[in-house]
């Protein structure tokens, strides 16, 4: 059983950073196609970052050049960083996961509790 456990969500400006994490219960390293996605209340979940067993990484088009995902299979924590964050970014950020070789083959079916990110103009 893989469950994440996202943290560094919190509240900042326009056009400041934030980095959240996100910890694997159980080693993933060469298994496991990880991810970053977000809601807001009332819309449905979008995918943000994905990154795949493979290293291949794929971002959203509204995402692209400010967020970097990244994965420590020695410690097992997913990572997203965020730069020149806008108020659209604001949203319950979860971390998700499925045993997949690469990004979009398949449905996540592992889910974190989520963490808020609050971006203020």
């Amino acid at each position: 059983q893989v469950q994440p456990v996202e943290s560094g969500g919190g509240s900042v400006q326009a056009g400041g950073s934030l980095t959240l994490s996100c910890v694997i219960s159980r080693p993933t390293a060469g298994g496991h196609t990880m991810g970053w996605t977000r809601q807001v209340p009332g819309k449905e979940r979008d995918g943000v970052a994905c990154v795949g067993a493979d290293g291949v990484t794929t971002y959203a088009d509204s995402v692209k050049g400010r967020f970097t995902i990244s994965k420590d299979n020695v410690k097992n924590i997913l990572y997203l960083q965020m730069n020149d964050l806008r108020p659209e970014d604001s949203a319950m950020y979860y971390c998700a996961a499925v045993r997949a070789r690469q990004c979009g083959t398949l449905p996540y079916n592992y889910w974190g509790q989520g963490t808020q990110v609050t971006v203020s103009s």
